[in-house]
């Protein structure tokens, strides 16, 4: 996931938003940027398939665990 223009408490309010309101919260997305400083309804949802796009990524083995992530 490309973190140009996200500040480190900007993706900290994100995934705390994303817990927050999940997939059945109405308006989520209006939700979820109004908890992330500076960031649209339209950065949010893009961020959002960037980390599903990374997910996926990792999945398929395309992309190595970090060798100190621990599960």
């Amino acid at each position: 996931m490309s973190s140009k223009g996200w500040t480190p408490q900007q993706n900290k309010a994100f995934e705390s938003a994303l817990n927050k309101y999940d997939k059945d919260t109405p308006d989520r997305w209006n939700n979820i940027a109004k908890e992330v400083s500076g960031k649209s309804v339209d950065d949010v949802k893009k961020r959002y398939q960037e980390l599903l796009e990374d997910i996926q990524h990792i999945e398929s083995g395309r992309v190595p665990f970090p060798y100190n992530w621990k599960m």
